[in-house]
């Protein structure tokens, strides 16, 4: 397979290294200052470009992908309020975009205990939820697309929350996110619900990019003939 990697910092070098050790051809990289840019990727040279760059050029990276008819799978986050923007060029031109906020497999797993455990504590009010999320130092966007994604499952179970919120306090009304960023933390994220007298806390601790990087690659082999907006649910099956 002949991968076009959009974006070549941590991720997309790790990205490489795993589509080579999976016998994988990379066709192209381009990086923020290429004289070499998107225009270039074309269904004969590339059969998928993944991108993970940055959330002020991502949506302009991938209409480009699903105009030149290439697939394009995306892990960038901080820009899903240009969704319906991409969901239409991905209809006009009949293509296929695959995001996903994480691209862990041990994470999807992890939503899906969320959603289950959020369903669980629906109605039982003596119990607050809050929510802790760490990341290295050079991520960009805050709270991090995963824990959004963690938010957005929480909420609808939550009748007595109207939202959330960034803070290191406990309101009444708001999801708390206490959003860190320290050193070289892959990434940790922890939901906790709390009463008088228990508490119960699931958590996901990355160890490393290399589960990120493996799943947008495990992706790339999946998508191969397939059309339309497609998510970790399509690929899982969940």
């Amino acid at each position: 397979m002949k991968i076009a990697l959009i974006g070549y910092g941590k991720m997309g070098k790790t990205i490489e290294k795993i589509a080579a050790e999976r016998g994988h051809t990379i066709s192209h990289i381009i990086e923020k200052d290429s004289a070499n840019g998107i225009e270039v990727l074309k269904p004969e040279n590339t059969d998928v470009a993944i991108e993970f760059s940055q959330p002020e050029s991502a949506v302009q990276n991938i209409l480009a992908c699903l105009k030149q008819d290439v697939p394009v799978i995306s892990g960038t986050t901080g820009w899903l309020d240009k969704l319906p923007e991409v969901e239409q060029a991905c209809n006009e031109h009949n293509g296929t975009f695959f995001y996903a906020s994480n691209y862990s497999i041990g994470v999807n797993i992890f939503f899906k205990l969320n959603k289950y455990l959020a369903k669980l504590m629906n109605g039982q009010s003596d119990y607050d939820v809050s929510m802790k999320e760490i990341h290295h130092t050079e991520k960009k966007d805050s709270p991090s697309g995963t824990a959004l994604t963690l938010i957005n499952d929480i909420l609808p179970h939550q009748p007595k929350l109207s939202g959330w919120v960034e803070t290191h306090e406990k309101p009444t009304d708001k999801l708390p996110i206490e959003s860190i960023r320290e050193g070289k933390v892959p990434g940790t994220h922890s939901i906790t619900y709390t009463s008088r007298i228990d508490q119960i806390t699931i958590e996901h601790e990355a160890f490393g990019r290399e589960g990120f990087a493996l799943g947008a690659v495990l992706v790339s082999e999946w998508i191969k003939d397939k059309k339309g907006m497609l998510s970790m649910e399509n690929f899982l099956s969940f």
